[in-house]
């Protein structure tokens, strides 16, 4: 009546929310979590990405560059935040990359099913955590992990300005300083595959990792036995407790 556009129709009872990160289906034939989003019958439904069945059958390598944790470029181009998640969109959208299907918990109390496609995403999410790994000190990424679930739940229930969420962001935000380098993805059907990645801050050392090296002059295996003893002395103790109760 009022010329505002309306998607859903008899042939697609479904709703669609889209935005810059993703595009969400809900309610009507996906409120079965038995129906099938990517049978044959059902391929149109998507709208960002191809079904991984008819990706390219060639793969392609993508770069991606970051700085303090954000991506700032993609194949050596610098991009703006807007343009990398349009350009990432727009390569996995087309490896058939980013297609999601899940029931989740509504704040409200109830589960729903929803199905997304988030390719830019996803490719994103992939590349920073690789860019993590060879930056991010072990005890700062078990710490910042251990948040994972309460800043999701934060953010998914409406709370991004809540202080709590704030002061989580200051610890996240400090635990991106080193977190730069370059990023090399292979995308093929659906996949995302690590390629390799580098960093002028990189917290990898292969002169101390490697086993091939004189241990005098890298890791000596040695230095275990004591680390290991005094990291069994409590399991010694509590075990020789137990035996004692038994007898």
């Amino acid at each position: 009546k009022h010329n505002i556009p309306v998607q859903a129709s008899a042939a697609k009872p479904y709703s669609m929310d889209r935005n810059l990160l993703h595009i969400s289906f809900e309610s009507g034939l996906l409120e079965d979590p038995w129906f099938d989003p990517s049978a044959d019958s059902n391929r149109d439904m998507f709208v960002l990405s191809v079904a991984p069945e008819d990706a390219p059958d060639q793969s392609e390598y993508i770069e991606l560059s970051f700085d303090a944790g954000s991506c700032t470029a993609i194949n050596g181009e610098q991009l703006s935040p807007l343009a990398v998640m349009e350009k990432l969109n727009e390569l996995g959208g087309k490896h058939g990359i980013g297609r999601v299907d899940m029931v989740e918990n509504r704040f409200v109390g109830m589960k729903s099913r929803g199905v997304y496609e988030t390719p830019g995403g996803t490719i994103l999410f992939a590349a920073h955590r690789k860019m993590e790994s060879l930056t991010m000190d072990r005890e700062v990424m078990h710490l910042r992990d251990s948040l994972i679930a309460k800043y999701a739940t934060l953010v998914y229930n409406g709370f991004w300005f809540a202080p709590e969420r704030l002061a989580m962001q200051a610890l996240v935000t400090e635990s991106q300083k080193n977190v730069s380098g370059v990023v090399r993805l292979k995308l093929y059907k659906g996949n995302i595959i690590g390629a390799g990645v580098k960093s002028p801050v990189s917290l990898y050392n292969p002169d101390i990792a490697t086993m091939e090296a004189d241990p005098s002059k890298a890791y000596d295996q040695g230095d275990a036995t004591g680390f290991i003893r005094l990291n069994a002395l409590r399991l010694k103790v509590s075990s020789g407790v137990e035996q004692s109760r038994k007898q």
